[in-house]
């Protein structure tokens, strides 16, 4: 059943570690290796990208090489950023993705990072048979697991999810939230099955992916900075009264690229300078919301 009010004129307060006005969360999304190409026995090559030409019947090298500078520079570039700017994210990955490249889930470990799932594949959920959508939740896990040496305890599906998504991973147990959502500035609980489930919004506004998908409403780094800074001052100027969180969507072929990054250590810059912020990870804020509003499960 579909939530139009939320919280209303009153949200709660969060209390967020050192009375942050702002929690904000940096997202990158590991999907290299993940998506659909020809090469790998796939029916069609994924088309999502800068470029606009659709190849069919052979392998797009075009556009399977646009995804592997992902692995190759980006992900170096946006990692030592964020070490720089002592930032610890959630790596949203793709269970392929880690199996292909376990060496990129292995530093971003060493570093701090949170390990997410972001499917087993770079794919839509949204009409996945049930038995087939519960193995690639449950292969996620075990693959991500086994590299970073942690279970992990986060979910996002690429698009929109199924019918059964969210009571598939609340049956598949060890799950602290998912963010198959875009409804709130603040984490929510809803009910699974007589189980209470956290979930933490995501953004596709304030998300890097606005240099690709055909919409190029960001073209230079200052666009990405000036628009994440104008929505966080917005949050920070709420924050005053009512605290909240902020989802910084990241990808490795996308803001990796050297004409690109500085616009995130602009809006870090931007973000430190006002104060009242806490940089955290998905889990971090998962774990804190659960403390100071009750258990899920």
């Amino acid at each position: 059943m579909r939530d139009f009010q939320g919280y209303g004129r009153m949200p709660p307060d969060p209390q967020w570690p050192g009375g942050a006005r702002v929690a904000i969360s940096f997202v990158i999304n590991f999907e290299e290796g993940a998506e659909a190409s020809l090469s790998a026995g796939d029916a069609h090559n994924e088309k999502v990208y800068e470029v606009t030409d659709e190849v069919t019947g052979v392998p797009d090298r075009c556009m399977e090489s646009h995804f592997e500078y992902g692995t190759k520079a980006g992900w170096w570039r946006i990692a030592d950023a964020l070490q720089r700017l002592g930032i610890t994210a959630t790596v949203s990955s793709c269970g392929l993705a880690a199996e292909r490249s376990p060496w990129l889930i292995r530093d971003a470990v060493g570093r701090g990072h949170e390990i997410a799932c972001h499917g087993w594949r770079w794919e839509r959920h949204a009409h996945m048979a049930e038995a087939a959508e519960r193995e690639a939740i449950a292969r996620t896990v075990r693959v991500l697991a086994a590299i970073a040496g942690t279970r992990p305890v986060g979910w996002h599906t690429r698009s929109t999810p199924s019918p059964n998504t969210r009571r598939l991973l609340v049956e598949e147990g060890g799950f602290l939230y998912d963010s198959d959502d875009y409804s709130d500035d603040l984490p929510f609980f809803v009910e699974v099955q007589g189980k209470r489930h956290l979930v933490l919004p995501y953004s596709f506004d304030t998300n890097d992916m606005h240099y690709h998908q055909g919409f190029h409403r960001f073209v230079t780094a200052r666009d990405f900075t000036d628009y994440v800074a104008d929505a966080f001052d917005t949050l920070w100027s709420e924050g005053a009264h009512h605290p909240k969180m902020m989802s910084i969507g990241l990808h490795l072929r996308m803001i990796g690229r050297p004409g690109r990054i500085a616009g995130l250590d602009r809006a870090v810059a931007h973000m430190r300078a006002k104060g009242g912020v806490w940089f955290a990870s998905r889990r971090h804020i998962a774990e804190h919301w659960i403390g100071r509003f009750g258990s899920v499960g």
